[in-house]
């Protein structure tokens, strides 16, 4: 991370004010190494001011993104982490990793989603069929669907 802008980060993480001009000047990769840096010192709500100003500058950043994503996900906010991670994809188009699919799928299924998230793995495994921790996840998804009691059926 850029010395100048760990020390604003570590300012803000102090109580110190972050304004969109301070962020403005620094790269996504800066962004991202700082939303990284505040997510270890566990200032979650910082990390996503930080997530908003990085993805509002650079709204096609894979960085930013998968990061805003991944801290979504850690916030167990199931809809932005989703939408973020959908950008992502967006973005990467048939560059899109196995770990974007996994995360995707992951957060689809934990917004009660299990049908699009077992989509989301099969579209991953389409373009790499040989990922085991893609396999891994469809397999969990599956068993998981199979223990599911049927719509309208009630014990």
């Amino acid at each position: 991370m850029n010395p100048e802008f760990q020390t604003i980060v570590q300012q803000a993480a102090a109580g110190q004010s972050l304004t969109f001009k301070d962020v403005s000047r620094f790269s996504p990769t800066d962004i991202r190494l700082g939303i990284q840096w505040l997510m270890a010192e566990e200032q979650n709500d910082l990390a996503q001011a930080l997530a908003d100003a990085g993805i509002a500058l650079y709204p096609q950043s894979e960085d930013i993104l998968a990061m805003a994503g991944l801290l979504a996900m850690t916030r167990q906010d199931w809809a932005l982490a989703i939408e973020l991670l959908r950008d992502l994809r967006e973005v990467q188009q048939d560059r899109t990793q196995p770990m974007t699919y996994r995360m995707l799928a992951r957060a689809l299924y934990c917004n009660l989603d299990p049908a699009e998230a077992v989509q989301v793995v099969e579209q991953g495994l389409a373009f790499w069929p040989e990922d085991a921790d893609l396999h891994s996840e469809r397999v969990a998804m599956g068993e998981h669907l199979m223990a599911m009691p049927a719509p309208g059926l009630h014990s």
